[in-house]
This record gives C-alpha cells, sequence and structure tokens, in this order.
C-alpha cells in the first residue's frame, strides 16, 4: 500500500484502488497511518493486550458513564449488555460513585464477570421480566439506563428501566435504518431523556490516559476485559465467540 497526496490516504499498489481505514484508523493491521490528532501516550508500563481496548471498548462504555451521564455519586445505574463495552459501563458506574448497578443480559455466566466489574445486581433476561426484576430492587426505576446492544428491544427496555426523569443512553451501534418503538406519551408524562452516545462522549486526548493510568493504580480493570489473546489466523473463530456472547473481548497480539 501507498499514501497519495490527492486526499486518498491509501491505495492498493496492485491496482491504485482505494483502501478505506475504519473510523479513519484501522483494524486488523501490524501497522497504520493515522492523523496525529487520533494519537495517544500511554504509560509503557500498560500492557500490549491491555492498551489495545483503551481506544474504543473503554472510551465507549465508561465513557458514556462518565462523560455522557456525568453520574453522581449515589446514583443509580442499570447497563443492558455485559459484553465489552457494557462491562466499562459498569466499570465507569462503580469509577463516578453509583450506589446501584444493576446488569442485565440473557447469558448466566456474565453474571459473575458483571461483578468483577462492580454490578452490584444481575438480572438474566432469558429467565425473567428485566423489568419486574429491577422494579424490585429500585421500585420507581434507575436514574440511568445504558442500553449498548444496538437492538430495538433492549432500546425499548433502557426507556423503560428508568425513573421519572431519568435518561437512557443509545450506546451500541444500531444498524443503519434502522428504528425503535418509543412510546411517545409515556416519554413525555415520566420526562423521561432518550440520548445517543458516540464513543462515550470521550477526549482521548484525556480520558484514554486517566483509563490507563487508573489501570495502574489498580483501581480501573483492564485485565478481565482480555479473555483470550489470538493470532490473526483465528479471527474468524474469535468473532464466532463475541457473536455468541460466551467472552468479552478477543484481542489480535501475534501475526
Amino acid at each position: 500500500m501507498r499514501a497519495t497526496s490527492d486526499g486518498q490516504r491509501l491505495t492498493r499498489m496492485s491496482d491504485d484502488k482505494p483502501v478505506y481505514t475504519g473510523w479513519g484508523t484501522a483494524a486488523f493491521a501490524e501497522q497504520a497511518l493515522v492523523h496525529e490528532n487520533q494519537l495517544v501516550k500511554i504509560p509503557e508500563a500498560v500492557p500490549f493486550p491491555q492498551a489495545s481496548i483503551l481506544g474504543c471498548g473503554v472510551i465507549t462504555g465508561a465513557g458514556a458513564a462518565i462523560n455522557s451521564a456525568n453520574l453522581k455519586t449515589g446514583d443509580t445505574v442499570v447497563v443492558i449488555g455485559v459484553g465489552g463495552v457494557g462491562l466499562n459501563a459498569i466499570a465507569g458506574a462503580r469509577l463516578a460513585g453509583a450506589s446501584h448497578i444493576i446488569a442485565i443480559d440473557n447469558q448466566p455466566a456474565k453474571e459473575q464477570l458483571a461483578r468483577k466489574f462492580g454490578a452490584t445486581d444481575f438480572v438474566n433476561s432469558g429467565e425473567r421480566d428485566a423489568v419486574a426484576a429491577v422494579k424490585e430492587i429500585l421500585p420507581r426505576g434507575a436514574d440511568h439506563a445504558f442500553e449498548v446492544i444496538g437492538l430495538p428491544v433492549t432500546t425499548e427496555l433502557a426507556v423503560q428501566l428508568v425513573r421519572p426523569g431519568g435518561s437512557a443512553y443509545l450506546v451500541g451501534l444500531h444498524r443503519p435504518g434502522q428504528t425503535f418503538p418509543v412510546a411517545g406519551l409515556d416519554v413525555i408524562v415520566r420526562q423521561v431523556e432518550v440520548k445517543g452516545v458516540f464513543m462515550g462522549s470521550s477526549n482521548i486526548k484525556h480520558d484514554i490516559p486517566m483509563y490507563a493510568d487508573l489501570y495502574l493504580q489498580g483501581r480501573f480493570n483492564l485485565d478481565d476485559l482480555i479473555s483470550r489473546e489470538v493470532n490473526i489466523s483465528e479471527i474468524n473463530e474469535a468473532y464466532e465467540d463475541l457473536k455468541h456472547g460466551a467472552i468479552a473481548r478477543s484481542v489480535i497480539t501475534s501475526f
């Protein structure tokens, strides 16, 4: 590949066709050509696997709690989806001092992992009604609900789970053109805020070094996010594991 001077950053040398990088950076590559605005220096003591997840899952999940929701000590939180981003939303809520952090997932094996990151309660939505289960713990609903899956049904659930005056945050990426139902009268009467969140409303120059430092201090869990370290040749298997919800994150550490 080579860089060009006409606005297209990379082209294939074999046929001169453009090569596009995901979100302006790269994916599954040993080297990447990126703008200096997208680069952040972190302490060398942070291991590569842990460092590799700071720029996406960590800032998106933890940032949703800390930046987008601006959680206060004592706030109550629901996180729908206990994957890599959801776990970081839980960790961010704990860091901010939330009093109740309820994790919701249909994989019962995720409970232990959710509690490691700071969940105070776990609801297996595959076995019981999530709204009823949350209302047993928080009768009025949560102050904040984070949807980190990107599905219409879980987005609707997030709106249902917040208290009057509470906020539902849409963190998970929906498919292009996908819509979700909203009970307009219910949202108006309960004065519920529905807010979209992109990359945790993060300032990467500040937030990424902050999470790295907190990790080195033992105050922010990155180790348990690394379920597997794989070779690039195992990428299809890693995606399959991710699709079935059995892991937090696989990290490619060898090529």
